[in-house]
């Protein structure tokens, strides 16, 4: 039986208030199972990125719950949400927010430090051998190709073994061989790993390593499709960023 590392229930997010409020998110309900890989694209405005942000406890949506790990974030304290997102969830973003004065090993084991655990050093040998980066630990950011520093990103998010590893474009800043590997990396996380992973995209090349692909617009849901290609994602794009206001 497959459980769901993501629910999010009649989510709506609405910012402002009185005739200048814009909603984001309007009553999305949505089920992301364990070990499974799912992008999310949608045209400019759509809500992808709020999505993402208040599945993942970045945000608090205005209505309905996000639940993650079997653990509902909606009725979370700061305190208790800032500790389930250090521990249970990891991030990727399309700039790398890696700091420069530090090796790879040691960005990677940042989140334990802020954290206030000791990293092992095992462990953060495993997790760059994991991406491909065994032999760059003592490199900085500098010294790295934009490739390599994504892929300490990658080791950063996964030294806490989250429960879900969400991306918000973790291809957007590569050239496209370059976001072919660590796209192909990502796949191999969930195959290989077991990893669950949500990705926010623009590009349907890189949604089509994806199981299934959800698509938003105007804040609601449009449709998905599964196991699709990168022509058939693109085409399904096409109609949604046809149709007129």
């Amino acid at each position: 039986m497959i459980n769901d590392a993501v629910q999010v229930r009649s989510v709506s997010r609405r910012y402002g208030s009185g005739d200048s409020a814009v909603t984001a998110l309007d009553q999305v309900s949505l089920a992301f199972p364990e070990g499974t890989f799912t992008a999310v694209m949608g045209p400019s405005g759509s809500g992808k990125s709020t999505l993402l942000h208040c599945a993942a406890g970045l945000d608090r949506p205005t209505s309905g719950s996000v639940t993650v790990a079997g653990t509902e974030l909606t009725r979370l304290g700061e305190t208790r949400l800032t500790r389930l997102r250090r521990e249970r969830i990891g991030f990727v973003f399309q700039a790398f927010n890696l700091l420069p004065s530090l090796t790879a090993e040691q960005n990677v084991a940042l989140p334990l430090r802020l954290a206030g655990r000791r990293p092992s050093g095992a462990r953060v040998r495993e997790v760059l051998r994991q991406v491909g980066l065994g032999d760059r630990a003592r490199h900085r950011p500098a010294e790295l190709s934009g490739g390599q520093q994504q892929r300490v990103a990658l080791a950063r998010a996964l030294i806490t073994r989250p429960a879900v590893l969400f991306g918000d474009e973790p291809t957007g800043a590569l050239d496209s061989r370059t976001g072919r590997e660590v796209l192909g990396l990502l796949r191999a996380m969930v195959d290989g790993d077991g990893q669950t992973i949500i990705m926010v995209t623009h590009d349907p090349v890189a949604a089509c390593h994806a199981d299934r692909v959800v698509f938003l617009v105007d804040g609601r849901l449009n449709g998905e499709l599964a196991g699709a290609g990168a022509e058939d994602i693109a085409a399904h794009m096409a109609k949604l960023e046809a149709v007129p206001c």
